[in-house]
């Protein structure tokens, strides 16, 4: 039992013994005292819990009792004991902080009714203190562990090797790591709390960024990646990966945090390494195009032979057949150095403002008449809503008509004459906005260990028609244009080639 200890007062020795007697009964340690006096010198030394005293006494009365315990402990508990029902000598004591009032003759059931009284109230303010103190250790171990992680995601942030800026929700900048600072070559302390977006990033960025804002969903743990090269208000140009969160609290927009990867050196390997590969490729290839070359020559040969004799003989028709024989020989020639001059050569794409519609009608009028020749229909559908775009119109020429060329073989080498071949260019766009070209046939199809080889140097599925060089060229070009070439082939049935190239921005923003 807490609150255990009570404090007996009165003037009266046998109530003070009955009370005191009753009390020790009932599992209470008791103390005495006969005045008031007395009681403040037991109060000092014993400290009990609970104050049971008579309102009348000689010298101190209780009243003055309660009125100096409650000034030396204010949560001690004084339970008021009189026979006389003074409704003002009541009010005081309620003024002074009595727990309870009980009347003379004391009943036990009363005093026991005061007493629970007393001890509840003492529990209740001694869980209430334990509360707090735990309350005020919660909290001060919750502002450590905030500030700690609040440290941990500083430190994070400013030795991350990517650069980290954050925009609050007026675009001030509010976050902005030593990468930031080395990649936009501006200083923390010119830029913290005085720059914003447009201060810092050139006006087509600015704008581009506040556009993922208004349509950005990527606070709620979505951060794609893309890239593109950082033209920075230095005119410094870096390609980066960059990644975009939108902030919002309660649907209301916070603020940006962009990060960005700084792909220089990674962009400059890759450089080397391909091109490494490419000169490993035409070392391979040379073994190879000295068999190719061979054939050519004998087709010359060959034709120059059928001239001779058309001459010898006045025969014009063999002169006509042996000089188109030497004529189809040199545009082999010319082709094949074309093409591997093109495939050894670092290009960069030369972005203009085009139409991939018009590209398409122009191959499709080259190719028309060979494909004719051959009962092979080549037909366009073309999305109206490509409109004019930022793409190197030579690569599209070069490559669409490669891959036409080879849909036309393909349709050639088909053994089932009694088939309508056709090969069917179709462009479209993707929901990114890229270009996309669809070249599809139904000549011989390939099948999958052929479909594995077709960017292999010098492998050629046209036997001694065709270098091998073509489709590494197309496949160059392409990625020198940060596009995509996709297969879907069935041998007997025909192949689908796709190509994908994304748009390019005029100047110094999107390279993906």
């Amino acid at each position: 039992m807490s609150a255990n200890k009570i404090l007996i007062v009165d003037d009266e020795q046998a109530i003070v013994r009955l009370l005191s007697m009753s009390l020790k009964s009932d599992g209470y340690d008791t103390c005495t005292a006969a005045s008031g006096e007395e009681a403040l010198d037991v109060f000092e030394k014993q400290s009990p819990d609970i104050v049971v005293t008579d309102i009348k006494m000689p010298g101190m009365d209780g009243l003055e009792l309660l009125k100096r315990i409650k000034e030396r402990d204010p949560d001690k508990e004084v339970i008021i004991v009189t026979g006389h029902g003074d409704i003002d000598s009541t009010i005081t004591a309620l003024q002074y902080g009595a727990s309870d009032f009980i009347n003379k003759p004391v009943r036990d059931e009363a005093l026991a009714i005061a007493l629970d009284r007393a001890q509840t109230k003492i529990r209740i303010r001694e869980q209430l203190a334990s509360y707090t103190q735990d309350l005020e250790e919660k909290v001060a171990e919750a502002t450590v562990e905030i500030r700690r992680k609040s440290n941990f995601q500083r430190l994070l942030i400013h030795s991350s090797h990517d650069a980290i800026v954050a925009f609050d929700q007026d675009w001030q900048i509010v976050v902005y790591n030593p990468e930031a600072a080395r990649m936009f070559e501006k200083r923390a302390r010119n830029v913290l709390n005085k720059m914003t977006i447009d201060a810092l990033y050139p006006p087509e960025l600015a704008t581009f960024f506040r556009s993922e804002a208004r349509n950005g969903t990527h606070d709620r743990g979505e951060m794609p990646w893309k890239e593109m090269t950082l033209e920075t208000r230095n005119n410094k140009q870096i390609p980066v990966r960059y990644a975009t969160s939108v902030l919002h609290e309660k649907e209301e927009f916070m603020g940006i945090v962009n990060f960005f990867q700084d792909l220089t050196e990674i962009k400059r390997l890759e450089k080397e390494l391909i091109q490494s590969e490419r000169m490993a490729a035409i070392g391979q290839t040379v073994s190879g195009l000295a068999h190719y070359v061979k054939n050519i020559l004998i087709g010359l040969k060959g034709g120059s032979y059928v001239v001779d004799v058309g001459f010898q003989h006045s025969n014009m028709e063999k002169v006509k057949s042996g000089w188109q024989t030497i004529q189809k020989n040199i545009e082999r020639v010319a082709n094949l150095t074309q093409d591997m001059l093109t495939y050894a050569k670092e290009r960069h794409p030369e972005v203009k403002l085009c139409a991939p519609n018009e590209i398409v009608t122009e191959v499709k009028e080259l190719v028309s008449d060979f494909a004719k020749a051959h009962d092979i229909e080549i037909t366009t559908r073309c999305d109206p809503e490509m409109g004019q775009m930022w793409l190197d119109p030579g690569t599209v020429h070069r490559a669409l008509l490669n891959l036409v060329n080879n849909a036309i073989d393909a349709c050639m080498e088909e053994d089932d004459l009694d088939r309508q071949f056709k090969v069917e260019i179709r462009t479209g766009k993707t929901e990114a906005g890229a270009a996309v070209f669809e070249i599809e046939d139904n000549g011989c199809g390939m099948d999958e260990e052929t479909r594995l080889k077709l960017f292999t140097p010098m492998f050629s599925s046209k036997g001694g028609k065709g270098t091998g060089l073509g489709l590494l060229v197309t496949k160059k070009l392409v990625e020198e244009h940060h596009g995509t070439i996709d297969i879907d082939t069935r041998l007997g049935y025909g192949s689908l080639f796709t190509m994908t190239l994304p748009e390019r921005p005029e100047k110094g923003r999107d390279e993906k």
